[in-house]
């Protein structure tokens, strides 16, 4: 079976990167890591990156949006990249990069999306958000990247029951492990053949939950 080649960019601290390599090289598959982009060079991912070893390249959002974004475009290229994993990347990606990586882009969010995505929301935001609602559930999403900010197809996603008292902090730190391990769970199934690639958007239906799995 063909190795699927993954580019995963990130802007922050790289825990999900981490998190995500550590999964599928728990469970070998025809999965790899193929490089670690960042727009920001001091990013924290970057270290981890290499302490993995994984190839890292920076790739900074300075004058055109386009002209950046064919720069990006041309290191996933240069590395064989198939499917592209944001994984906390704090840059808009202009219509022309998302076009050119219809189907073969996904995107992590802290939330059951629709709802708690969208400009601004990300982190300790999203985890606020949804306590100060008294939400008695949240979750994680992986979805397909389109123009709509966090607002691409579903694809999978995960529930997490919301524990009486709870702060932002607390939830986040109970989240990662559930965000990590869907999204390894659905690189794997684009690796197997299980999800296609590229993927028809609004075709098949987000993966069943397993809820409360992790309370």
């Amino acid at each position: 079976m063909p190795v699927l080649r993954v580019a995963v960019l990130a802007s922050g601290e790289g825990t999900t990167l981490e998190g995500l390599a550590t999964a599928l090289a728990a469970e070998p598959g025809p999965v790899e890591i193929a490089l670690v982009v960042s727009n920001r060079p001091g990013a924290r991912v970057l270290e981890r990156a290499r302490r993995l070893g994984l190839p890292t390249v920076v790739v900074e959002r300075a004058g055109d949006l386009e002209a950046w974004a064919s720069r990006l475009t041309a290191e996933l290229d240069a590395h064989g990249t198939q499917l592209v994993v944001l994984a906390g990347f704090l840059a808009i990606l202009p219509p022309s990069w998302v076009e050119r990586w219809r189907g073969r882009a996904i995107n992590l969010h802290p939330s059951l999306l629709p709802r708690y995505g969208g400009r601004g929301m990300y982190g300790l935001r999203v985890h606020a958000a949804v306590l100060a609602a008294g939400e008695r559930e949240t979750g994680a999403t992986v979805h397909l990247v389109t123009g709509a900010i966090d607002g691409g197809p579903p694809i999978a996603q995960e529930r997490l029951p919301i524990r009486p008292g709870e702060t932002p902090e607390e939830l986040r730190d109970r989240m990662r492990p559930v965000e990590v391990d869907l999204l390894a769970r659905t690189v794997r199934r684009f690796a197997d053949g299980t999800l296609p690639l590229p993927y028809p958007g609004g075709t098949e239906r987000a993966e069943p939950a397993a809820a409360d799995r992790r309370a």
